[in-house]
């Protein structure tokens, strides 16, 4: 596969010239970064050399970006804002998550793949299934998704003849360039051009519609995913994660295409859910809540935000909105105040492995499950913060006084009075000196009368602070006398008496 043809060099061209577009950022993945100068070289001659008579074509900036704020799947808005760029091309590996302000065109790469091998395993596996299958794929595999559909169904024919013996329903790519539309931060949505494959592998399927990593299929009317087998064709990466942890009720094979393997065994995957469970029994129980912002591209993030920090005052805690880029242990450990972190970001980044954390990092999903009573977990689980926009409970009223169980402690508790917490928003200034106050009168009396755990708000938890030095004088305060220090050199000062 040529170079040009690799990264759609002729696509890329014709969605700068007609939508008019002057400054280009164009997003590269580390892994890419090698061949950005030679994708910048190939647009500036196919730009020309389409549209060699207009003057404009001179004029229209090409800026390439690198180490992306956030992660590196999403459309990095912020970093693009710094060149005031019009729109970004972005290139590698997306989650398709909608943009906020910027129009982009995403350039998902083509992964080498043998149509043939693939439609003999996915018929075997389809013809052994007792379900339907439905077919999904990691988007760098979407140019020869059309390729594995009509081998598909020579293999059907070889093996059933003309009697169809088993269904199978193919996911299409949802669009390769984004327009956002202006209530975009309003609605959580953003306008989608044409699909780029066009393979209307769904068939007739008129049923429910599905979307998930960029992907888009319908089913059978008055069936459910519960109905359906899953095929997976790609690498086991984030996005086969989030397949597997959003329809874990399926049944799910992958196709290594690298390897030519049929795996079966998502037990890895599954077990995540055990972690995220045991996470979300440890959240009931914080106080202090630190929100996460993961994205500042992904449509409706704002609306979101808003949403956990109302429910999250309603469960009696207290919540702090926190923005440093990609997290790490070494960041979060600067607030130790907070029990727990929601990461607010898109789908394929919202897990994170919380074991070096010193609290647990938890999505928007568990964080209702924690912090809603009476709320119980039916293994359904939803990654994308877009699709709990609808579902977060706004307005209604936690019962007061109210014990809960509390599996970590084994014992029931009673969650404390937080109403006078947000006093403090109220009126900042008057409200921090008063409970400074109150913190630094209880510090006085009692070291240990505030822990973590207890404070009502991270002022409480930072004014019961204290720190002691190496040697703690006590009550003298009598300044001491001068003393001579030592003279000469490191090597031998001349009070040693040693000589070498």
């Amino acid at each position: 596969m040529d170079f040009e043809s690799k990264y759609e060099v002729s696509r890329v061209a014709t969605f700068i010239r007609s939508h008019n577009f002057k400054r280009v950022a164009l997003q590269f993945p580390d892994e890419l970064l090698k061949d950005s100068t030679g994708v910048v070289g190939a647009l500036r001659r196919e730009l020309r050399s389409r549209w060699e008579g207009e003057n404009d074509v001179k004029e229209i900036g090409l800026y390439v970006m690198a180490d992306t704020t956030y992660g590196s799947c999403c459309v990095d808005e912020v970093g693009a804002s710094h060149i005031n760029a019009d729109c970004v091309i972005h290139y590698g590996h997306t989650c398709l998550s909608p943009t906020s302000n910027l129009p982009a065109f995403f350039v998902f790469g083509k992964a080498p793949i043998n149509a043939s091998y693939c439609a003999k395993h996915l018929c075997s596996y389809a013809l052994s299934s007792s379900k339907p299958v439905v077919v999904l794929f990691g988007l760098e595999y979407g140019h020869a998704l059309q390729d594995v559909i009509e081998a598909s169904m020579v293999e059907k024919t070889s093996l059933c003849g003309h009697t169809s013996r088993f269904e199978l329903h193919f996911a299409d790519v949802i669009s390769q360039a984004m327009i956002p539309k202006k209530s975009s931060e309003t609605n959580g949505q953003s306008g989608l051009l044409s699909s780029s494959t066009g393979n209307g592998g769904c068939g007739d399927a008129v049923g429910k519609t599905y979307r998930i990593g960029g992907l888009l299929w319908s089913l059978e009317e008055g069936c459910s995913m519960e109905d359906y087998s899953l095929f997976w064709i790609g690498p086991d990466n984030s996005a086969f994660a989030n397949v597997v942890l959003t329809f874990n009720g399926c049944e799910i094979v992958r196709y290594d295409a690298t390897e030519n393997q049929l795996l079966a065994d998502t037990s890895q995957q599954r077990r995540i859910l055990k972690r995220r469970y045991y996470l979300v029994e440890k959240a009931k129980d914080a106080g202090i809540v630190g929100i996460l912002v993961g994205t500042l591209g992904v449509a409706g993030y704002l609306s979101v935000i808003h949403q956990i920090k109302e429910m999250i005052t309603r469960a009696g805690k207290k919540a702090y909105t926190l923005v440093m880029g990609k997290p790490n242990p070494a960041k979060l450990a600067n607030f130790p105040e907070c029990d727990v972190f929601i990461y607010i970001s898109c789908a394929q980044t919202a897990l994170l492995d919380s074991k070096e954390f010193l609290a647990p990092v938890i999505t928007p999903f568990e964080a209702i499950l924690a912090f809603t009573r009476g709320s119980e977990w039916t293994g359904k689980y939803v990654m994308d913060f877009q699709d709990l926009a609808a579902s977060t409970p706004v307005g209604v009223e936690i019962p007061e006084k109210e014990a809960r169980f509390s599996f970590l402690q084994g014992g029931y508790i009673e969650d404390p009075d937080f109403q006078d917490i947000d006093d403090e928003d109220e009126d900042g200034a008057l409200a921090l000196v008063n409970t400074t106050q109150t913190a630094l009168q209880a510090h006085d009396k009692d070291l240990k009368i505030i822990v973590k755990g207890t404070a009502k708000s991270g002022v409480e938890f930072f004014a019961s602070r204290s720190f002691q030095g190496l040697e703690i004088n006590g009550n003298r305060n009598a300044p001491e006398t001068f003393v001579m220090g030592r003279t000469g050199k490191a090597s031998g000062y001349v009070h040693e008496t040693s000589k070498h």
